[in-house]
């Protein structure tokens, strides 16, 4: 049982080059995911009935493999964390990000079995089908490079989007000083002036709500100029992120090229 175990473990986790068997589990998992993030799209246009019956199916199919999937993953986690003792790795694989992931996309297919729900809260679990995409992560770096930058460089973007935050405070209290008495309708309070400050500070400016006063306006004018230097500084700080993360893994990828070579003679190193 113990080795059956552990070659599940194998085939569920990220695949290695030489197992051919989890190669086909991933590419399966992962059409699968597609193809019920295309099913929710395709469901929000109006389907034959026919069609319909044929996409529950494979919603059906889809929560029974995601089902099995998740049993699994929990089933193995000892395997994962083999620091800790089975109940214990369960306890901290069922809590991990992944796995609350795996549990959102099949637990609204099952609550209503539990849980007598009306048709409105139906509808709106089945939006929950949308996180599958993110299981997406398990096989591929994409998410997590995001994540690691925006964990590496959380100080960075706290600070400036707490000086943005603080502009937009003081620009609402401002235009609410100044406007409310022009046109109460459209600034009647400080929160009423704030998403013109969201919207002017972004450089969106939907132009819903917008200043008639001649301080007004000058106003709104600093409030655009300000927000095209400082909105701009996340996004850099991002970028920053992702280039010291791009070069950390060529530097990375170049040492285990070197370490592929005979120092002495020149000559590459076969992996045996």
């Amino acid at each position: 049982m113990q080795n059956i175990k552990k070659r599940l473990f194998e085939i569920i986790q990220k695949a290695n080059k030489t197992d051919t068997v989890s190669k086909i589990f991933d590419i399966f998992i992962i059409a699968l995911i597609l193809l019920n993030v295309i099913l929710v799209i395709i469901d929000t246009f109006n389907i034959p009935q026919q069609l319909s019956n044929i996409f529950y199916y494979v919603e059906i199919f889809s929560i029974i493999v995601f089902t099995i999937e998740y049993v699994c993953r929990v089933y193995t986690a000892d395997l994962l964390f083999s620091d800790l003792s089975p109940l214990k790795a369960r306890i901290k694989y069922i809590f991990s990000f992944m796995a609350i992931i795996d549990l959102l996309a099949i637990l609204p297919f099952y609550l209503p079995f539990i849980i007598p729900l009306d048709l409105r809260v139906l509808r709106m679990l089945r939006i929950f089908r949308l996180l599958r995409i993110f299981k997406v992560n398990r096989y591929t770096t994409a998410l997590s490079t995001i994540a690691g930058v925006f964990k590496c460089k959380k100080n960075q973007l706290l600070s400036s989007i707490f000086v943005v935050l603080i502009l937009m405070i003081i620009a609402s209290v401002l235009m609410y000083n100044i406007e409310n008495e022009a046109q109460p309708e459209a600034f009647g309070n400080a929160f009423e002036a704030l998403w013109w400050a969201v919207a002017t500070l972004t450089t969106v400016g939907y132009g819903d709500v917008y200043p008639i006063t001649v301080l007004g306006k000058i106003l709104s004018a600093v409030i655009a100029l300000l927000g095209i230097g400082l909105v701009a500084v996340p996004s850099g700080i991002i970028s920053a992120g992702f280039m010291e993360n791009v070069n950390k893994e060529k530097e990375n990828t170049d040492m285990d090229d070197e370490k592929c070579f005979c120092p002495y003679c020149g000559k590459k190193i076969k992996n045996k």
